[in-house]
């Protein structure tokens, strides 16, 4: 913890505070738009800019005495914050919730809530990420290739030709029934139980802005409502755990393994809390990120009709209608380009957060300690010295440039990078690859289309498509596209 109570303020330049609301404005226009907001401050003040000139702002860090937020972009920075791991370190998902862990019994799930990986440093998340390693070993993910298969087989029997689907969610509820049945060995919305009920509900509550306005334990208030479903949901998966430390086996899921994991040299093994922290972290990793993955995917392919056509002829002469094997997997290199392109393009995790725990310096400017420093990754993407064009989507690219980790990195980069990245990057063939030999989905062009998130970058009003059988009329829905997407992506004209 950070213990610094003064708040220098920082010298990196920004656009100067609201007169009359200070650094609210400011700071809600960043959680609301972080893309369009930052490429303009990136236009006007260079590649490492402050969101207030100052500082003061606070939209990351957990702890008290943040000097503001800085953000940044390029290979360089990239290669500076994801290599300097004693300098630069991840907090918990939760925020400024996390700060509030001791406030009273109702909060001290928010010890271990969405904590895991991202609450902890130097040494012991070396530990920590040693005992998780063997859950994601390749042999172990690729493990979880039929349940995938089945559960993406579930979904798309439920589509009906003719209907309006909203991709966005159909993508999350198949991810959210991967991610449950490969973590606790249980696919839980087959019965749409408590479990399941209350994952969504926390995930809804979590996004209300109210929290950080009214953040009182008051029956009524968003707060309370958000302690009562953390405390059940807390409760509910100490409940699993529980039976299956009882069952002491390892049942072919995630957390069976974590539980036996154990390190070689000390003996240590995760606490319950721990688990509670790495589980909820796996969870929302290994769903909302490749919800939001697929969803661009399919979005891109609706407005590239040559493209689309191309990943079909490839599907279809290597699968012939079949879902993928692990081998077959192996065997479609478009299906590769087209899912790294998306992600460089549109990227599902546009930042990389960071806390300073000491004063460095980092793009010639003097950072002092408890300063946040967002990475993104969306602007890196979209750097005209690494990718040429780089609004162009255009898989073909990959087929001769080898960007390092630090100039493409969806994933982030360095020992921090995902652990679950292979696991997510097999879930997203697969479900594309049987998705696009059934069905062609035709963009409905009902809203303008806005990116928006900070953790995860979604489609602000969903994306709805039409449902049709796999008929490769791929120039159906192409064009009349509005919204903040058009600045990102180059899409055929309105």
């Amino acid at each position: 913890m950070i213990a610094t109570t003064n708040k220098p303020q920082l010298t990196v330049p920004g656009p100067p505070s609201s007169p009359l609301f200070g650094n609210l404005i400011q700071m809600f226009k960043f959680v609301d738009d972080s893309i369009s907001l930052s490429r303009q401050l990136f236009q006007n003040y260079g590649s490492v800019v402050s969101l207030l000139a100052g500082g003061g702002t606070n939209i990351y860090s957990p702890h008290l005495n943040c000097p503001g937020t800085v953000l940044a972009y390029g290979a360089d920075i990239v290669r500076e914050v994801t290599s300097k791991h004693d300098i630069y370190h991840k907090c918990p998902l939760t925020r400024d919730l996390y700060r509030k862990r001791n406030n009273s019994l109702r909060t001290q799930p928010f010890q271990h809530f969405l904590v895991g990986l991202f609450g902890v440093n130097g040494g012991e998340h070396r530990q920590h990420r040693q005992l998780l390693m063997p859950a994601f070993h390749k042999q172990r993910i690729e493990s979880y290739r039929d349940d995938m298969v089945a559960l993406t087989d579930s979904e798309l029997d439920r589509l009906k030709v003719g209907e309006e689907v909203d991709i966005l969610e159909l993508m999350r509820r198949l991810t959210m029934r991967i991610a449950t049945k490969t973590l606790f060995g249980k696919d839980f919305s087959e019965e749409g139980d408590t479990f399941t009920r209350l994952l969504k509900q926390v995930g809804a509550q979590m996004g209300n802005p109210a929290l950080s306005l009214l953040p009182f334990d008051f029956p009524g208030l968003p707060f309370h409502r958000l302690l009562n479903s953390v405390g059940e949901l807390d409760q509910e998966l100490r409940n699993v755990i529980q039976r299956k430390r009882a069952q002491g086996i390892d049942g072919g899921d995630v957390l069976s393994m974590l539980i036996q994991a154990r390190d070689a040299e000390s003996g240590v093994t995760l606490t319950d809390d721990e688990l509670l922290g790495h589980v909820g972290v796996i969870y929302v990793a290994g769903h909302d990120t490749s919800a939001n993955a697929l969803t661009w995917t399919l979005f891109l392919l609706s407005q590239h009709p040559e493209i689309a056509a191309d990943l079909l002829d490839e599907l279809d002469s290597v699968l012939h209608g079949e879902a993928p094997t692990l081998e077959q997997l192996q065997q479609l290199p478009l299906l590769e380009r087209v899912i790294k392109e998306s992600m460089r393009v549109l990227s599902p995790v546009p930042w990389n957060g960071r806390v300073i725990s000491q004063a460095t310096s980092l793009g010639g400017y003097d950072l002092p300690e408890g300063t946040e420093v967002f990475v993104s990754i969306y602007q890196t993407h979209h750097s005209p010295e690494i990718y040429s064009q780089p609004e162009r989507f255009h898989p073909q690219r990959w087929e001769t440039i080898e960007p390092t980790m630090y100039e493409y990195n969806p994933f982030s980069a360095g020992s921090r990078i995902c652990i679950g990245a292979g696991f997510a990057m097999m879930e997203i063939k697969i479900i594309l690859a049987m998705l696009l030999m059934r069905y062609r989905l035709q963009l409905i062009n009902k809203n303008p289309i806005h990116p928006k998130g900070l953790i995860v970058m979604s489609p602000r009003n969903g994306l709805p498509m039409l449902v049709y059988q796999q008929d490769r009329q791929f120039a159906q829905g192409v064009g009349g596209v509005r919204g903040s997407v058009r600045e990102m992506v180059d899409l055929p004209q309105l």
